[in-house]
């Protein structure tokens, strides 16, 4: 009780210091997420010309859009195309807005009715489409599934879209005409021509360790093309990669195994107290049964053809006898020993006709099948028994009883096709029968009635029974690989990464450059949480950390942090000493050269003239160098006679003097050529409408920020 009573009075102390410990919280939650009271909510996944793409929204697209990706698409992967399609419908939409144009309803329906023209389930009995159907079809959705509604209404809002956009774009293209001066100007773009003389000092003729560039140069050259270089943010790492796969040991040992299942062998029962002998693989009787409990891959009955088999030993296998075994061998991944089993000549290719019938659960079935698997069994016996009384009959059954829609068109016919190209049953009825022969088939589809139309080019195949073992490490080997990972990780608690690697012979990987939404690492695949951790606002240059990936280990350390902005000087100078030394280069060439004349320059420089006719703007290309458009510029600047001055190339320095000019013809009308202008730019559109929108656009991308990858 005294206890109670002290706490009583002092409860205005304890309220003061609970509520600075909650406002503490609060703003270490801020802190901690890199927030701030005036930043973007972490509900907005990017903000695109002013307009939130909000989390809750995004991320049921998202999901949404993996269920159909299925599980072969990555997360990252399904987050960065929906991004980019939300991306899209905001620019469009603020497109669309500023030029006021919209889908009505009467639009929609005349929309809905073009894309679901040829969709069964809207069509009436002639065969045309029936809006009463969508409506019942819509109406029930309503009813019965809040989320299928919503699917439709999204279905419907990206039909509305693409007829928004589709119009947006021929609206542009309206606008994009060529007139007659436009056709005549490219007229003589390709017309005019001109012969030349010109003598080029090449860049080359300057060693480039006589040039020097300073740090200051490259940044001065950054400085001036300030667009060229802007960057993301990006991080450097590199990583050492210990992969649990199986040493020699291990490999010999699985050999071994293999081997060891060929010959006949006494071991001991523990069950009967007693010693039994086993059949090996060589001289067992029961080979699907032997191969289904000895090997990784299970028994395949099927025969197959010399091209059957893989390549790798398809010669050493496919010319064995009856009984015979090849191996162990490697392949794809396994050590096998393949026995040749059974020989018997097959067709390679086979004609048939057939009438499929489907039961309720069958891999066919659609809602309107009513039929148990007996009673579709007796209806395909039904109709075996009217075809084999008059096999004239067969079209018509076809059309009004199969669910095979792939083949009704047909008559039910699939023309000719390979052994092994139809499920196992059907396949083996129709190579293993002969032509003529008729016969109700079970698959997973349903019962088939089918009828054998013709055979050919029977060859010799064989049935193989392979017992496989997957390579793969053993205990002993993920042990090791364990503390080899283990071990270089403490090793870096002292040493340089390189030379800790080094020391073990451990390949160590560079990668420069990843940006902080990407995936993948090279070599090692898809790796967000080493792209993640790159990121964090807690990692550092020099930081190392372990990563457990698919069958081993990653131990990567961070070695450069590139901020947003204009690249760095060291990153820059790859690409911009080889442009500043042509520069130099260039500057050097002018101030050594008093020559005013071709014959002079060329004597002076040791080099001679050299000549190019037919010279045109379209194609800027001079004999024997390359592509010099301002040459080829400066060359239609002067009259006939005329010798330039000195011109900074891209392959050097030239003199160039116009020896002939040959304007184009002059033609009645430049109509045709003004259509191939507008034809251009109609082709440009397509291609690079969205992406100059794009670029026009302010867009904000917090999904890093808000850890939506």
């Amino acid at each position: 009780m005294a206890v109670l009573n002290k706490i009583r009075q002092r409860s205005l102390f304890l309220i003061i210091v609970i509520a600075l410990a909650l406002f503490s919280f609060v703003l270490a939650d801020l802190f901690k997420s890199g927030s701030s009271f005036s930043a973007s909510s972490q509900n907005v996944v990017a903000t695109v010309n002013g307009k939130d793409i909000t989390r809750e929204d995004f991320m049921q697209k998202v999901e949404a859009a993996q269920r159909q990706a299925g599980p072969n698409a990555t997360g990252s992967q399904v987050i960065n195309q929906v991004f980019e399609q939300e991306v899209r419908q905001a620019i469009m939409e603020n497109q669309f807005e500023k030029l006021g144009i919209s889908v009505e309803k009467d639009q929609m329906r005349d929309l809905l009715k073009t894309t679901l023209a040829t969709s069964p389930e809207f069509l009436n009995e002639a065969g045309m489409f029936d809006e009463n159907k969508l409506n019942e079809y819509i109406a029930n959705l309503k009813e019965t599934s809040a989320e299928g509604y919503q699917g439709w209404i999204n279905y419907e809002k990206s039909i509305a879209a693409n007829a928004l956009q589709q119009n947006y774009f021929n609206m542009v293209r309206a606008g994009l005409t060529a007139t007659l001066k436009e056709g005549e100007l490219e007229h003589k773009l390709d017309g005019n021509k001109v012969d030349v003389q010109f003598v080029q000092i090449a860049y080359s003729s300057i060693e480039d360790d006589k040039v020097k560039i300073s740090t200051s140069d490259v940044s001065d050259y950054i400085k001036k093309h300030k667009k060229q270089f802007e960057v993301k943010e990006s991080r450097d790492i590199k990583f050492v990669q210990f992969n649990e796969v199986a040493s020699t040991e291990d490999e010999k040992a699985i050999k071994a195994s293999l081997t060891g299942l060929l010959k006949d062998k006494v071991e001991y029962n523990e069950a009967s107290k007693a010693s039994e002998s086993v059949i090996g693989f060589l001289n067992t009787t029961n080979n699907e049964s032997f191969v289904n409990n000895n090997s990784d891959i299970k028994f395949d009955k099927r025969y197959v053809f010399k091209s059957g088999l893989s390549a790798v030993v398809a010669d050493s296998i496919f010319k064995l006898n009856e009984g015979q075994v090849y191996g162990p061998y490697q392949d794809n991944g396994y050590y096998k020993i393949s026995k040749v089993i059974a020989v018997k000549q097959i067709p390679d290719s086979a004609k048939v006709r057939h009438i499929l019938v489907p039961y309720i659960g069958s891999q066919s079935a659609t809602a309107d099948v009513v039929q148990t698997e007996t009673e579709a069994k007796a209806t395909a016996d039904s109709l075996l028994a009217v075809i084999k009384g008059d096999r004239s009959k067969f079209p018509e059954l076809v059309t009004a009883f199969s669910s095979d829609q792939g083949s009704v068109q047909n008559e039910g016919r699939y023309d000719w096709h390979p052994y092994n190209s139809m499920v196992p049953e059907f396949n083996d009825f129709e190579f293993e029968g002969k032509v003529g022969d008729v016969g109700v088939v079970k698959t997973v589809f349903g019962f088939h009635i089918i009828e054998i139309e013709g055979q050919k080019d029977k060859k010799r195949a064989i049935q193989v029974g392979t017992l496989a073992r997957e390579i793969e490490a053993s205990e002993a080997s993920i042990d090791k690989i364990f503390r080899d990972a283990s071990n270089f990780e403490i090793a870096l608690e002292k040493k340089d990464f390189e030379a800790a690697a080094k020391e073990k012979d451990f390949v160590v990987r560079p990668v420069n450059g990843l940006k902080v939404l990407d995936e993948n690492i090279p070599g090692v695949g898809s790796q967000r949480p080493i792209v993640r951790w790159a990121f964090e606002d807690g990692s550092n240059v020099g930081d190392t950390k372990r990563f457990n990936i698919t069958n081993g280990y990653v131990i990567a350390q961070i070695v450069a942090k590139h901020e947003e902005g204009l690249m760095s000087v060291e990153d820059a100078k790859a690409t911009v000493m080889p442009i500043v030394r042509k520069e130099k280069k260039a500057e050097l060439i002018k101030n050594r050269v008093s020559a005013t004349g071709l014959d002079a320059l060329a004597k002076a420089e040791s080099t001679t003239v050299r000549t190019a006719s037919d010279v045109n703007m379209k194609n800027p290309m001079l004999t024997g160098v390359g592509r010099e458009p301002l040459v080829v510029g400066a060359a239609f600047g002067l009259k006939e006679g005329q010798t330039s001055r000195l011109i900074e190339g891209s392959n050097g320095v030239y003199m160039i003097k116009v020896t002939k000019v040959k304007p184009a013809v002059k033609l009645d009308s430049y109509q045709a050529a003004a259509n191939r202008v507008e034809q251009q730019k109609l082709n440009v559109v397509s291609s690079r409408l969205y992406t100059a929108l794009k670029e026009a656009s302010e867009i904000e991308d917090n999904r890093a920020k808000n850890q939506i990858q």
